[in-house]
């Protein structure tokens, strides 16, 4: 008989959350460290740090204000923000403890050592521009996957339009290839417990998809077996997704401001719905019906974390969940009743 599922009976209690953090801006993406440090995204060009003892500082080469100085978030001052100068997106550690940054600003991925000092690592592919760079992924083969979710300029329109140009390519050994492509806005990718499948979040999809690895050919790992994993529409805009150790595929939804979980079998738990009912209800009208608004977008977000959009496990049992966002200035968590799966920087038995 399978095992009982840790998330049976499970959502996520409002009361039970705890926030870390102040002042942050647009903390995207977050990573987490055994020793219970946070690095979040910034929007001024780097990341911030927060020690364990809550301590916080800003580690860049320079800070550009242009995001935090924005008065207001409808029109104009939002185009200019989210399109605009530099915009660290996704995370992840480098093997030496540098952490790459996918800029969705510069189009660029990019590392940075723990004092701030920042280059460019690809910025483009084939000679071409490697477009809106949405996330990054090192596995424990120190392979590095990233996630291009469109080559359209603005990107907000291929967001609206739902264009299916976002790609998946990985970094292997020095030279950088597109492994998959033709997705709805290329978003965060996971890889299993055995490393055997990615799964993709199609942003636009809105979906998640994976497809298997195929190691036959050395040195050259190619992604096949492509399809649709859980439901084709997930009711929401999927943007961030994380494992836990019993391979439920936890993700969030933007805008609507839910947070949901896969099960192993593709079944679709709600975890918690943080969302404003009539404005999310408004807003998947439009996105389905294709009449999308920038002010549909805008209205429609929750309290907790305000357009959420990643999930990160932490703390030293791994049982800590932090949810990343684009309009919050701090960041929640809360105890997960299952350890998160460990990612390739986390110490684990028998390495």
């Amino acid at each position: 008989m399978a095992a009982s599922n840790p998330l049976d009976g499970y959502t996520v209690d409002p009361s039970t959350i705890r926030y870390v953090g102040r002042e942050l801006q647009r903390p995207e993406c977050i990573l987490a460290e055994p020793d219970g440090t946070l690095w979040a995204a910034d929007a001024r060009g780097g990341v911030t740090r927060i020690a364990p003892d809550g301590s916080q500082r800003y580690v860049g080469q320079r800070a550009d204000t242009r995001f935090g100085d924005g008065a207001d978030d409808a029109g104009a001052a939002v185009q200019a923000r989210y399109t605009q100068g530099t915009l660290p997106n996704g995370l992840a550690f480098a093997a030496d403890g540098s952490i790459l940054i996918s800029n969705f600003g510069t189009d660029r991925l990019e590392i940075m050592d723990r004092d701030g000092r920042t280059r460019t690592l690809i910025d483009n592919i084939d000679g071409q521009p490697i477009g809106k760079v949405n996330f990054v992924l090192r596995d424990t083969r120190d392979r590095v996957w990233l996630t291009v979710s469109t080559r359209v300029n603005p990107w907000t329109r291929a967001l609206a339009d739902r264009v299916r140009d976002g790609y998946v390519a990985v970094l292997e050994d020095g030279r950088i290839r597109v492994v998959a492509d033709g997705f709805h806005f290329t978003n965060e990718i996971r890889l299993d417990a055995r490393e055997q499948w990615l799964y993709i979040v199609e942003t636009t999809g809105p979906r998640i998809t994976r497809m298997r690895l195929d190691e036959s050919r050395p040195g050259e790992v190619r992604l096949v077996d492509r399809e649709i994993f859980g439901p084709a529409h997930l009711g929401g805009l999927p943007d961030g997704i994380a494992f836990d150790a019993h391979g439920n595929l936890w993700a969030t939804l933007i805008m609507v401001d839910r947070l949901i979980a896969l099960t192993p079998q593709g079944d679709m738990r709600l975890l918690l719905d943080d969302g404003d009912a009539e404005a999310s209800a408004n807003l998947m009208r439009r996105f389905d019906a294709g009449t999308l608004r920038s002010e549909d977008m805008q209205r429609a977000r929750g309290a907790i974390a305000p357009w959420m959009a990643s999930i990160t496990f932490g703390g030293p049992d791994l049982r800590t969940v932090y949810l990343g966002s684009l309009f919050g200035t701090r960041i929640p968590c809360f105890r997960s009743p299952v350890p998160g799966l460990p990612m390739a920087h986390w110490p684990r038995a028998g390495r």
